[in-house]
């Protein structure tokens, strides 16, 4: 009989509404972060997989780098995580400022 029985998996929906596990995450070693791999982090984080420390230290991230992360999804979705949409909301949120 396996151990697994009677223990509870723990699974993330991410954002292309697959499941994710802990095994399923880029590998710790990434250097390519493409928005879909940082939506996935961040998924698994919000459905309680690995905790925002944890995800920090495996994947050397600062904890702002994370937050930022999180903030993009939420206000843009995960094409706010492309660079190039960061640049170019960069670039909106300035011009407001200056108009302002």
């Amino acid at each position: 009989m396996s151990s697994e029985l009677g223990r509870s998996i723990k699974v993330a929906v991410g954002p292309n509404g697959n499941l994710l596990r802990l095994e399923d995450l880029p590998p710790s070693d990434t250097r390519r972060w493409v928005a879909r791999r940082k939506a996935e982090v961040v998924s698994a984080v919000q459905a309680g997989l690995l905790s925002i420390e944890a995800a920090c230290q495996r994947y050397n991230l600062s904890g702002e780098e994370f937050e930022a992360w999180q903030s993009a999804i939420r206000k843009h979705g995960v094409g706010g995580l492309r660079v190039t949409q960061i640049q170019a909301i960069k670039r909106r949120d300035l011009e407001h400022c200056r108009r302002a």
